[in-house]
């Protein structure tokens, strides 16, 4: 994290406790932790103020902070529903019919189900060229690599830097 233009993430200062924030949301079921997200961050914005962000109360988290041009979240959780519902479609494509049926089958001998394109293009379009090291806070993604058959976790936490990805890999 010493190449990152945002000041290095501190230890919790409350002894050894670490609030972390971890939800899975399982593709397009993910709208509805985004709608809990929604509804927790308006709880917390009328107990400590409008501009007050879920990135703000975790030490880890896997979303929400990419920062803004004031060293902010980027994003509100209430921006996270509205992003499945207008992008769901194109990031989970669902085949249908008999073609749905026969893709059914073969998919766990042709590859992944879904090709991520959609999904790397719309992400680069909202966070342009910020790497995982410049997050709010830190960050674990946990992912499974669908080529090598093992699960990869990225961190933005300690670890050996892994420039291409901008984080660290474990």
């Amino acid at each position: 994290m010493e190449n990152s233009v945002l000041p290095q993430i501190q230890p919790p200062r409350y002894g050894n406790l670490v609030t972390i924030l971890s939800i899975d949301g399982g593709g397009i079921r993910g709208i509805i932790p985004a709608t809990i997200l929604a509804r927790l961050e308006s709880h917390l914005q009328e107990l400590d103020g409008e501009y007050v962000r879920i990135a703000d109360y975790f030490h880890v988290i896997a979303m929400l902070t990419a920062p803004d041009d004031q060293k902010r979240p980027l994003f509100a959780a209430n921006d996270i529903r509205p992003f499945y519902l207008k992008h769901g479609p194109k990031i989970f494509p669902q085949a249908s019919g008999i073609f749905g049926w026969i893709m059914s089958i073969l998919r766990p001998i042709i590859g992944p189900k879904y090709n991520g394109k959609y999904l790397k293009t719309i992400i680069k379009e909202k966070i342009g060229g910020t790497r995982l090291h410049e997050t709010l806070t830190n960050v674990v993604i946990p992912t499974f690599d669908i080529k090598n058959l093992q699960p990869t976790i990225f961190s933005s936490y300690g670890g050996e830097m892994k420039p291409k990805f901008g984080c660290s890999t474990g």
